[in-house]
């Protein structure tokens, strides 16, 4: 690697590491979305730099809608178990039980508008006043609007016309009670930027991120990963390819890719060679309309 490199990614490093001890110094009580996904992984090597040897100054949380894929939870518990941080985890099912809510049906039935109502009361039950999350803007269009701290209201709705100016590394997390914030320690990082720094931290990942053999729905040019999740009909193609996953959401809006990359410099070789974002590529969910993902963050999601 060029020491061009690894000189954009101590700055990529150094200001993320900032953006998170702002958080901890800003805020009463903190939280950190954790997923086991590359992303979020990303976040608690950052935090084990910002923080060490100290404890982290806020809990893990996941939201777990019950779709996930079994490799990315093992990950999470084992990593949280390792480190001795708090994990706490709370589960869709048991919201959609609690509200009385609607399961969603269809041929991919996800979750992941319910996720939502769970945060929120997450959020409450807790009184998170901030939490960190892995989105990036590179990802998708509503993201890229995001301020690097973005104010929620009392609602947990998101408003693009009430985001604040960032000059100069200055970050304003002033809020009323009730209002939240979401922080974006790598807001500035591209997806070929996780890629780098993970193999320049040697980081571990799930397995699901390399490549390997599954059985896959093809769908509308697609490869959905068979679970009991996902409604088969008849006629449905189901195959078996060698496949990994370039982002790890639910089974059941997740979409793999077919590959050869058996190890982190060869996914670098195909991120660099690609001309389509990871959502773009594998999130069925983001399909659903031009502003999908602005509606949902508008209503909470984060």
């Amino acid at each position: 690697m060029s020491n061009y490199q690894l000189d954009y990614l101590d700055q990529l490093e150094s200001e993320a590491i900032h953006i998170m001890r702002e958080v901890a110094g800003q805020f009463e009580r903190p939280a950190l979305l954790f997923s086991g996904g590359k992303d979020s992984i990303t976040l608690v090597q950052l935090a084990l730099k910002a923080f060490r040897p100290g404890k982290f100054p806020f809990p893990l949380v996941h939201i777990d809608t019950g779709h996930n894929f079994p490799e990315a939870l093992a990950y999470r518990d084992e990593l949280a178990e390792k480190l001795g941080e708090r994990l706490i985890v709370r589960n869709v099912a048991d919201t959609i039980k609690a509200r009385n809510l609607t399961e969603p049906k269809g041929k991919f039935a996800s979750r992941n508008a319910l996720q939502t109502f769970t945060l929120l009361d997450t959020i409450e039950e807790f009184e998170f006043d901030a939490l960190i999350g892995g989105a990036r803007r590179d990802e998708e269009k509503a993201r890229a609007k995001e301020r690097i701290f973005s104010v929620r209201d009392e609602f947990g709705g998101w408003d693009p016309k009430r985001q604040r100016p960032e000059l100069w590394n200055i970050y304003n997390g002033k809020i009323q009670k009730g209002e939240n914030v979401r922080a974006f320690p790598i807001s500035n990082w591209t997806e070929l930027d996780v890629w780098n720094y993970i193999r320049r931290e040697n980081i571990g990942l799930p397995s699901i991120y390399f490549a390997h053999e599954r059985e896959v729905l093809e769908h509308e040019g697609q490869l959905v990963a068979i679970s009991p999740f996902i409604r088969l009909d008849e006629g449905d193609k189901i195959t078996k390819k060698q496949v990994r996953y370039r982002t790890v959401g639910d089974m059941t809006c997740t979409a793999a890719v077919e590959s050869q990359a058996f190890s982190i410099e060869d996914i670098i070789r195909e991120i660099t060679a690609t001309k389509t974002s990871e959502r773009g590529e594998t999130r069925i969910d983001d399909r659903i309309s031009e502003a999908a993902m602005e509606d949902r963050k508008k209503n909470g999601y984060f």
